[in-house]
């Protein structure tokens, strides 16, 4: 029997998440870390703050790759971890944006 997605198709929907889960997963680890790294300094010291939110970033990197494995679509895959670090990049940046519009 003929598949119904040409071969093509599939192997670049696989190719899709493969890429949401390494680029996408390393954007929301990296975006992560650095928002928890500014909310952990205002309660501990900074190198404490840093470090700590870079060993849980590893647990985010492997929720984001699974997530996008676990996803329907492609798309999918590629909101849950782009929307998700975007803002938290936004977050991390937005103490920086606002000093300079005062």
């Amino acid at each position: 029997m003929k598949a119904t997605h040409p071969a093509w198709r599939y192997r670049l929907a696989i190719t899709s998440r493969a890429l949401a889960a390494t680029a996408g997963g390393y954007a929301l680890a990296a975006a992560f870390t650095a928002a928890l790294s500014l909310a952990l300094a205002l309660a501990m010291p900074r190198v404490e703050a840093v470090l700590t939110a870079t060993m849980l970033a590893w647990l985010v990197y492997a929720g984001a790759a699974g997530w996008a494995f676990y996803a329907r679509t492609a798309w999918g895959a590629w909101g849950g971890t782009l929307l998700p670090a975007l803002l938290l990049g936004a977050g991390a940046m937005a103490p920086r944006w606002l000093e300079q519009l005062q």
